[in-house]
């Protein structure tokens, strides 16, 4: 998959951190490439960071560009699909897998 930029997330997306993330994410879509965030070291998601990854989708579908998610936890991934946000987002298991697609 050419131009994608991988962005990790830290280990909490919470209030405290989504601004710093949404930042970074940003960053990328401002330079015209694809992101896939990479939540294989997050174990937590808040509502501002669901916030936050639907944010960067909207940004990213504007810009006629896509957000992938990779690694995401069973946890988040479930928070997801109750709230509906999982319809937005294209998931893969690893880096790998998202870059081969």
């Amino acid at each position: 998959m050419d131009n994608i930029a991988i962005y990790k997330v830290g280990g909490v997306l919470d209030a405290s951190t989504s601004q710093k993330e949404q930042e970074g994410i940003l960053a990328i879509l401002d330079s015209d490439k694809n992101v896939a965030l990479d939540l294989s070291g997050c174990t937590y998601v808040s509502s501002a960071g669901l916030r936050v990854m639907l944010y960067s989708y909207k940004v990213a579908a504007s810009k006629g560009l896509k957000l992938y998610l990779i690694s995401v936890s069973s946890e988040v991934k479930e928070v997801m699909t109750i709230t509906g946000f999982e319809r937005f987002f294209t998931f893969f298991d690893s880096v790998d897998d998202c870059l081969k697609a």
